[in-house]
């Protein structure tokens, strides 16, 4: 029994020179995500939003085709991201801001927890056009998770050395 099992472990660790990975064709179907964006440092919004980008793109791409309006998608702003959005520092968070206003025109909806933006002594009219102010974070994340949207909370990392160095 011993030999029987070391056997079959043996062919299941074996690998074929011929062997490769596969594409997987998932059958995707329109999404409801609910972005959550907490981060240390506001430049981090950079990153996170390709987060978004990686959803939608293949969404919207053959074999999928979804329009931008099949997709249901809300970012949640309640970290010190926040500064990001206010029209006061629009110069220095310039390309993230356009790159929202952006999505915010295929549809994705941007939050800002209206907690956090008493925090910070924003009020309503110091935000971007685009932006929506919820009473808070916590209670937006309860409401759109019970409305059946899936929580994405893009966890964003410091890389200290390259792609070419680690591969």
């Amino acid at each position: 029994m011993r030999t029987l099992l070391l056997a079959f472990l043996l062919g299941c660790a074996t690998v074929s020179a011929n062997d490769k990975a596969a594409f997987v064709q998932t059958p995707y179907t329109a999404q409801k995500v609910l972005f959550d964006f907490y981060f240390d440092q506001p430049e981090k919004i950079n990153s996170a939003l390709y987060w978004v980008r990686s959803l939608m793109n293949p969404l919207m791409d053959a074999p999928y085709d979804y329009a931008p309006e099949d997709l249901h998608l809300i970012v949640l702003i309640h970290g010190t991201e926040i500064v990001t959005v206010a029209k006061k520092n629009y110069e220095k968070y310039r390309d993230a801001v356009e790159r929202m206003r952006y999505y915010a025109e295929l549809g994705v909806e941007f939050r800002v927890c209206g907690l956090a933006a008493n925090d910070y002594g924003y009020r309503l009219e110091d935000f971007q056009d685009f932006i929506r102010l919820a009473p808070s974070a916590m209670t937006e994340i309860a409401h759109w998770q019970l409305q059946g949207y899936a929580l994405v909370t893009p966890r964003i990392m410091t890389r200290t050395r390259s792609i070419e160095e680690i591969r």
